[in-house]
Order: structure tokens, then C-alpha cells, then sequence
């Protein structure tokens, strides 16, 4: 299946289990976007996963939204250290982003509102050719899949600006196949599941790190984004946060307790948070 088709295969019994690619479903599972709309908080894709596992099993809104498509949720996963900004040209503060056409996918988008960019919504399988046709100037993308791709060839510049991880996948099981298997090989899954995210989780650092040297060389450049630069960034930012809670109560989803709750397991586990997100949601 292609990745944009794994939830209406499952949901057809094309697999018996899958992963999910969530950033492209905002509209259908759009609580598993918590991390999406609260950038600038963590860089810990480990911890991330966690912790919307635990909102999905603390608000049923999380694993229903699978039951619509005939799923059943097993676990998500945060498989990159952090979004960084990867362009043609060198860039070195935010001013230099002002009129770039940048590529992105989903709720990240709105990340670059704020300082001039243009967001362009896109997918890593598409940027190669398109900022070497001049169709984008660059993109946000976590530098592991940028030198899987070989997409330092045309975006040899990284900007790491360490704009934050996200969860962006879900294991999901077909649910008429659930029901057919015993329910030891259920527990079994179940915990197997969980086994896994937290492997992904600790991978993806590891990977991260590689990647950043393999990066510079193959002749990238990296510019690390002033701290005063990040806040700024992060203060200038639109409330991507409030909009995704007024858009979740609006459904009926309990947006406003996910948010506050995962900032504040964010804030217990100590992490680099630049905006506290929560605390501007008002009354």
C-alpha cells in the first residue's frame, strides 16, 4: 500500500496490521496531532509517544477515531529527533526566510506563519525534484530522511532551528482480524506494540545523530539558530495550539484537556519548552 492508503486498506482488510501515517489524516484522527500543534516543546520522540499513548488510553476519543475506519489502536509512534529547515540557498536567521516557498505536511505548516515564509503543503518523496526545479526553496524536514533521500544534493543548507518532534504514526490492526485472534496473541501485540514505539523512540535519536554527521559529509552546511532567534520564532509564531483546541471542542473532542495535560507532562518531564501553550488558551 502506499503510505497515504494504509488507513482505508486497513480499514477495507487489504493488511491485518499497518502503520498509519497520522500527519495525513488530520481530519480523520485529529487528536493524535497534539504534538503538531505544540512546537518549540520537545525533541524527545520517546517521550512524545508516551505520553499520547497515555492520553489514548486516559480519552477513548483517540483510539474511536480508529474504530470508525475498522481499526483498532494499538500504539503510535514519534520516529524523528526534531523539524529542521533545509533549503538551496543559505539561511542564517529568520529574516533570510522572508518570501521563501518552504515545503511542509499538515498542522507544520502553520509553523512557519508569522516571518514571511510561504508554506507549501508537500511530502519528502516530492522535495528532490521540486527544489531542484526551483518549485521550493526548502523545506522542514528531520535531517534522517534528508540523507536517506540524498536531498542534501539540492538542499545542501540545514537551519537547525530544533523546532520539535512529533508523533507521526499509529500501529493499527484491522478489526475484524482483532477478532479472530485469542487473546493471549492479543496481550501479546498489545505489548509487543509498545515495545516497539519505545524502540523507534531511542532508534530515532541514534539515527539523528548519524545523520548529522553524514549530512556535513556529503558537503551540507549547518547554521545552529540563535537561542534569541528560536524564541523569537517561537513568540512570533500564530497560537497554532488555541486554534487546535477550538477545532477539537468544535468536533466534540476534549481538545482542551489533551493540550493541558500533555503540556503538563512536558513541562513534569522538564523539557526545553520555548511557549507554553496551554497557558494561552484562555477561559
Amino acid at each position: 500500500m502506499k503510505v497515504r492508503g494504509v488507513l482505508g486498506g486497513l480499514q477495507k482488510g487489504l493488511g491485518d496490521i499497518g502503520v498509519v501515517t497520522t500527519v495525513f489524516h488530520a481530519d480523520k484522527v485529529p487528536l493524535q496531532l497534539v504534538a503538531y500543534a505544540t512546537p518549540f516543546v520537545s525533541n524527545d520522540p520517546g517521550l512524545v509517544a508516551k505520553t499520547v499513548d497515555g492520553l489514548a488510553n486516559e480519552h477513548p476519543q483517540f483510539k474511536a477515531a480508529f474504530t470508525r475506519f475498522n481499526q483498532v489502536y494499538l500504539t503510535n509512534l514519534a520516529v524523528l529527533d526534531t523539524y529542521q529547515i533545509f533549503s538551496k540557498d543559505p539561511v542564517t536567521k529568520l529574516s533570510d526566510l522572508k518570501g521563501l516557498k518552504l515545503g511542509s505536511a499538515g498542522l507544520n505548516l502553520r509553523w512557519l506563519d508569522g516571518f514571511g515564509a510561504v508554506g507549501v503543503a508537500g511530502s519528502l518523496v516530492t522535495y528532490h525534484n521540486k527544489v531542484g526545479t526551483g518549485v521550493l526553496d526548502g523545506f522542514m524536514l528531520w535531517p534522517e530522511a534528508v540523507v536517506g533521500r540524498k536531498i542534501y544534493e539540492v538542499a545542501p543548507y540545514m537551519l537547525k532551528a530544533d523546532l520539535g518532534t512529533a508523533n507521526s504514526k499509529v500501529i493499527s490492526v484491522n478489526a475484524d482480524s482483532w477478532k479472530s485472534y485469542p487473546e493471549e496473541v492479543r496481550v501479546a501485540m498489545q505489548e509487543a506494540a509498545y515495545g516497539y514505539r519505545d524502540k523507534m523512540g531511542a532508534d530515532a535519536l541514534e539515527v539523528a545523530a548519524a545523520s548529522y554527521k553524514a549530512f556535513t559529509a556529503n558537503g551540507g552546511k549547518i547554521t545552529v539558530l540563535s537561542q534569541d532567534q528560536r524564541q523569537k520564532w517561537a513568540d512570533d509564531m500564530p497560537n497554532v495550539a488555541s486554534d487546535w483546541v477550538a477545532a477539537r471542542e468544535k468536533e466534540g473532542n476534549p481538545g482542551r484537556v489533551v493540550m493541558q495535560s500533555y503540556m503538563d507532562t512536558m513541562r513534569a518531564a522538564k523539557q526545553p519548552i520555548l511557549r507554553q501553550w496551554d497557558k494561552e488558551l484562555g477561559s
